[in-house]
Formats: C-alpha cells, sequence, structure tokens
C-alpha cells in the first residue's frame, strides 16, 4: 500500500514538472526553427570557414608557416593589427562620447545627427574610400592644410586609421548607446550627493556599466576594422611593406593564383580574430555577472 501511494504522489508532481517545461516554450515550432538555425550556421558559415582550413592543411605546417612568415606578409599583418588597435581605442572616446549627447541631450537636429551615425553602414566601402583620398589627399580640400605642415594623411599608416575609423565608428555608438539609454541619471545624482566631483562619477559609476557594451562594440569594431578591404586601398597608397595590409595580401595571392597562400594567410586572419573577440567576450560575459551582483 505504501509503494502504490508513493507512487500515485509522485506522478502528479511528474505531471506538473512537464507542464511547466511545456509552459515556457510559448511559441511552437522550436524544433524545426532550431533546425533551420542550425543547418543556416552550418552552410553560411561554419562550411566555409571549414574549407578553408582544409585548403590550408594540404599546404602542411611548413608551408602554412613559409606563407605567413613572409617579410611582406608580416609587414601587413603588423600594419592592420596597429591600426586596427589604434582606431578601435578611437571610436572607444569620440563614438562613447557621441553616444552620450545623443542620449542625455535633447537639441535641433538630434534626429540627423542619430541617422548620420550609420551612414558608414548604408555607404559602399568603395565610396567612403575615394571620398577620404579625394579630401585627404596632399592637393585635397582638407589634405592641402596638412600638407603646409608637412603632414600627409593620404597614402599612409594615418589615412588607414583615418578609413578604419570612419568606418567602424557605429559600431561603438550603437553599442554603449542603449544603455546610457536605460543607465537612471539618479545614480549619478547619489553620487554628486555624497560629495564625488564629475569625474569620480564616471569612473566609479557610469563606466562600470557601460563596459560590457563598450567591450561587445570595441570586439566587433576591431574584427571589422582587421579585415576592411574597399574604404582603405583608396587612402593607403598599397605600398609593400609600407601602407600594404593584410586583405590586400590575400587579394594579390588570388590573382596570382596562389589559393593555399590566401586561404593560409585568410585562416591567420580569422585565427587572430577569433582570440580578440573570445577574450573580449570572456572579458565582457565576467564584468556583466560582477555589474549583475551588485
Amino acid at each position: 500500500m505504501s509503494a502504490t501511494a508513493s507512487s500515485a504522489h509522485k506522478a502528479p508532481a511528474k505531471k506538473g514538472w512537464l507542464t511547466r517545461i511545456r509552459q515556457r516554450n510559448v511559441l511552437p515550432g522550436f524544433g524545426l526553427s532550431m533546425g533551420i538555425t542550425v543547418f543556416s550556421l552550418s552552410l553560411l558559415v561554419v562550411l566555409p570557414f571549414a574549407m578553408m582550413a582544409y585548403t590550408t592543411t594540404q599546404m602542411g605546417w611548413t608551408g602554412f608557416w613559409q606563407a605567413i612568415s613572409q617579410p611582406q606578409v608580416t609587414a601587413a599583418i603588423k600594419l592592420s593589427l596597429w591600426m586596427a588597435f589604434a582606431a578601435m581605442l578611437t571610436n572607444m572616446v569620440f563614438g562613447t562620447l557621441v553616444a552620450w549627447v545623443l542620449v542625455r541631450y535633447e537639441f535641433w537636429g538630434k534626429s540627423l545627427i542619430n541617422a548620420l551615425v550609420d551612414l558608414p553602414f548604408a555607404l559602399p566601402t568603395a565610396v567612403t574610400g575615394i571620398s577620404l583620398a579625394t579630401l585627404y589627399a596632399p592637393n585635397g580640400l582638407i589634405g592641402q592644410w596638412f600638407a603646409k605642415f608637412d603632414i600627409q594623411v593620404a597614402f599612409t599608416p594615418l589615412g588607414i586609421w583615418l578609413a578604419l575609423v570612419v568606418v567602424s565608428f557605429p559600431f561603438i555608438v550603437r553599442a554603449v548607446q542603449p544603455v546610457l539609454a536605460e543607465l537612471s541619471v539618479e545614480f549619478e545624482e547619489a553620487a554628486a550627493v555624497l560629495g564625488a566631483n564629475r569625474l569620480t562619477t564616471f569612473r566609479k559609476v557610469i563606466l562600470p556599466e557601460l563596459m560590457p557594451a563598450l567591450l561587445m562594440g570595441a570586439g566587433m569594431m576591431f574584427a571589422r576594422a582587421t579585415g576592411e578591404y574597399g574604404s582603405v586601398i583608396f587612402i593607403a597608397g598599397n605600398i609593400p611593406m609600407e601602407t600594404e595590409i593584410l586583405p590586400l595580401i590575400i587579394i594579390s595571392k588570388l590573382e596570382q593564383f596562389d589559393v593555399g597562400g590566401a586561404s593560409a594567410v585568410a585562416l591567420f586572419m580569422l585565427l587572430i580574430s577569433f582570440t580578440i573577440l573570445l577574450t573580449i567576450n570572456i572579458v565582457q560575459w565576467k564584468l556583466s555577472r560582477r555589474v549583475g551582483a551588485r
């Protein structure tokens, strides 16, 4: 009798647990939609990367190392990474400032400025590159003023940095803007009442809340800037060992029918971007947990 009663008591509990699980899935069709998602990601993302890795493995480790250790390739790797890093730091400062202005202040033309932030996304990268090269060439509208001080922007690493700042600018703004909109002004007022100055308030109150979103935008921006091609080639000058970027190396190898070498350089670029994105995501996850725990 006791066993029968025990099983009778357990059955409703199990049924109630299954009911709660089913109630969590408000929309039906999870299995089908999940299958379509996995298939799409496999076809569009995983398969091309796997094919690139397979093509590279045909070269062997020695061939892979020789392809990426050529002086022209290593110079392009260093240039691309340093310019992407410099552009990322620049946009972390000015992108956050623009997001702050758009969220915290009301002024005439705010909607127009908010729309202009997304303009680098809308314009073809070639159009951006040609526009920058025309403006900052030694005889350009802006470049001629720099030339008076013996400063050349176009066809130098400075021009590469400028192009990367322009094309990746929206990543930081759009990542930080929603967080600032949700951040209550009361926290800043409380810090001011407690005697904190503006710098302390920003460092202790605002920045910890912004940091996860800021890192997310910086990671996406860095990945975009590392592989940027269209907007850079027109203003870079493409001088080997000086202003030749890594994507141009890949294009050059493909034009020489060196598919293996192009795949090796592309795979190395992918590994760098993946490592940086993974590191930033781990740091962002830890910061999010720390902020959520407080």
